[in-house]
């Protein structure tokens, strides 16, 4: 790994783009683009500010020499990705729960449980944004909008039916011909423009 190759991966690491880093250092897009590209390099003085920026040394940027490794930072980061599984799973098995809740019962008594283990998901992935720098997968971000965004759509999906139609079910998963119409517009709504939104945020990585 070159230079270009350590300022990019550092970037990445941090989440953010050219244009970004360009405003921390103080120079223009164009020449971190150039950094990256190898067709030039950065001054001492951009080093000595990237280095701080990033919290390596100039050493490891000018020649790829690492400090030793803090294994209190690889557990950090172990956790992190653990946590994530872990918010994916928990919030998965809270939305199936809360469907077989409402089959058997058919009242929101039996949901409240498996809205507070998908909380416990939720919880989970963000002490996992707290404890990496390195951002979570696309996959897992939007995985976890979308199982997390289900039953409230459902629940609107409903109202709404009853409102305009008076019929349908405030349920967890839609249950009757308009509110499955309802239902699937506004959850494919909302699933598209999160899929973009998060799209687009992971090609500044």
């Amino acid at each position: 790994m070159n230079m270009a190759d350590r300022i990019q991966y550092l970037r990445k690491t941090k989440g953010i783009s050219q244009e970004e880093l360009a405003d921390k250092v103080g120079v223009s897009r164009q020449a971190v683009s150039k950094w990256e590209s190898e067709q030039s390099m950065p001054d001492l003085d951009k080093v000595i500010t990237m280095s701080e920026y990033f919290d390596v040394t100039t050493d490891y940027i000018l020649r790829g020499i690492e400090p030793a490794k803090n294994s209190d930072g690889k557990n950090s980061e172990l956790t992190s990705q653990i946590l994530y599984i872990a918010s994916t799973a928990f919030i998965a098995i809270g939305l199936f729960s809360a469907f077989g809740g409402w089959y058997t019962e058919q009242s929101m008594d039996a949901v409240w449980g498996s809205m507070i283990i998908q909380t416990v998901g939720v919880v989970g992935y963000f002490i996992g944004r707290l404890l990496s720098k390195a951002k979570p997968p696309f996959a897992v971000n939007w995985l976890n909008v979308v199982a997390v965004l289900f039953m409230p759509c459902s629940m609107l999906a409903g109202a709404l039916s009853i409102a305009l139609f008076k019929q349908g079910w405030i349920a967890p998963y839609p249950v009757g011909l308009w509110n499955i119409v309802i239902f699937v517009v506004i959850y494919l709504s909302i699933s598209v423009i999160s899929f973009i939104v998060l799209k687009g945020q992971s090609k500044f990585r």
